[in-house]
């Protein structure tokens, strides 16, 4: 039996709740991952610990979460990504507290990396139930919401608890944070039939399935070069998001003149605008075009306006729009990348191969702010926007190798 067997038939309703429930648990990952930098301020004050202290609580963070990805696939495969999940859902919501409570530094390593656990086991878990479980015919749109749900989420943390945090103090900021992941914790418990993974958690109905997957070695999908290219191509994805929202908005405004009150404003812009492209990049997706195609022309027109953010003398007026453009063409090429990853995948080795791959998300993550924070420190901001459009052309060639070593799953 097939995945496509599984949900062929499967009616719009159906599939709309599976993509909407797994796009909401999706934006409580993004979510968890930025409530606790919008308040370093807060915690540099607190603590009296240097920023350079507080950011090695981030890169802890998703050090391990790329340690607990690349493993939770495995879980995924072998129980199913409903548990999986659920267990995520509240370590995060647990280490959010532990950031809340804490009284030392290390009190905000130990909750980093109760966080960091929790992270690790979304993009196995989410991406399995939606291949498995979503028609193929709108397996594009599902790509499409789970990254805006993503990029909302990310948009939802600073919102909520910075003005908490001048309100009511950065401590029941984070409290009112976790209670956000419970409360999705909960939407998640009350839609558990949405989440059932049949393939894993009934192997019983799907006999000849279940021979094929015990038979494979469970890590012959690293022998698989896609698997490893797709890995790169997601640690330089990373790398990009990372700088744009750490050190692309300051060093446009040393650029440009552009006022330091348009910072915030320029990142919220970009991840608004990525979203919208990637509903746009959802319908392209579906279409006949090959996907490395979208991807490469997405990320070749945002490195041609990074260019001309470092190069070209913009007036400080156009600052926010080359943002909006950059992440709406960045958008584009979104559910066209996990599609990629899709046509990669063996049919019973979703969860690992998914683990292992979006690993390089949290490795991009962990590396990128050390060393663009010290092109940074060094005053070389033109640098900062000429390393991102290098590395935006680098997902180009990426994303050709993708395709060219993928190896498309057998029934």
């Amino acid at each position: 039996m097939s995945a496509s067997t599984l949900t062929e038939s499967a009616p719009l309703r159906s599939d709309a709740r599976v993509i909407s429930l797994v796009g909401l648990v999706h934006a409580s990952s993004h979510f968890s991952q930025l409530v606790l930098p919008p308040l370093l301020p807060w915690l540099h004050g607190e603590f009296g610990i240097g920023y350079a202290a507080l950011g090695s609580v981030l890169t802890v963070f998703f050090v391990v979460s790329c340690v607990v990805q690349a493993l939770s696939g495995f879980v995924v495969d072998r129980h199913g990504a409903r548990p999986v999940l659920y267990g995520g859902m509240a370590l995060m919501a647990l280490g959010i507290v532990g950031f809340a409570l804490a009284q030392s530094f290390w009190m905000l390593v130990a909750a980093a990396i109760v966080t960091g656990m929790g992270n690790g086991v979304f993009h196995p878990a989410d991406f399995t139930l939606l291949n498995r479980k979503v028609s193929p015919a709108r397996l594009g749109h599902a790509y499409s919401v789970h990254g805006i749900t993503g990029s909302l989420g990310w948009a939802a943390a600073p919102a909520l608890v910075v003005p908490l945090a001048q309100l009511w103090g950065w401590r029941l900021a984070l409290l009112a944070a976790a209670g956000v992941v419970v409360a999705i914790l909960l939407v998640a418990c009350r839609g558990r039939g949405v989440l059932a993974d049949e393939l894993a958690e009934a192997p019983a109905r799907a006999p000849a399935a279940s021979a094929l997957a015990a038979a494979e070695a469970p890590l012959a999908f690293l022998r698989l070069p896609a698997v490893w290219v797709c890995m790169g191509f997601f640690f330089l994805y990373a790398v990009v998001l990372s700088v744009v929202q750490t050190f692309a908005a300051p060093a446009a405004e040393r650029l440009h003149a552009m006022p330091q009150t348009w910072l915030g404003l320029c990142v919220t812009l970009y991840m608004v605008a990525l979203a919208v492209g990637m509903v746009a990049g959802g319908f392209l997706v579906q279409r006949d075009w090959p996907a490395e195609r979208i991807v490469g022309t997405g990320f070749g027109v945002a490195a041609m306006f990074a260019v001309a953010m470092a190069l070209a003398p913009l007036p400080a007026a156009s600052v926010p729009l080359v943002f909006v453009l950059m992440g709406l063409v960045s958008g584009l090429a979104g559910p066209s990348r996990d599609m990629l990853v899709k046509q990669s995948t063996p049919l019973h080795a979703s969860g690992r191969v998914y683990g292992v791959v979006y690993a390089g998300l949290d490795i991009g993550q962990a590396l990128a702010p050390l060393v663009f924070g010290w092109v940074m420190d060094h005053g070389h901001h033109q640098v900062i926007w000429l390393g991102l459009a290098a590395v935006q052309l680098s997902l180009i060639g990426s994303a050709a190798a993708v395709a060219g070593l993928r190896r498309v799953p057998q029934a």
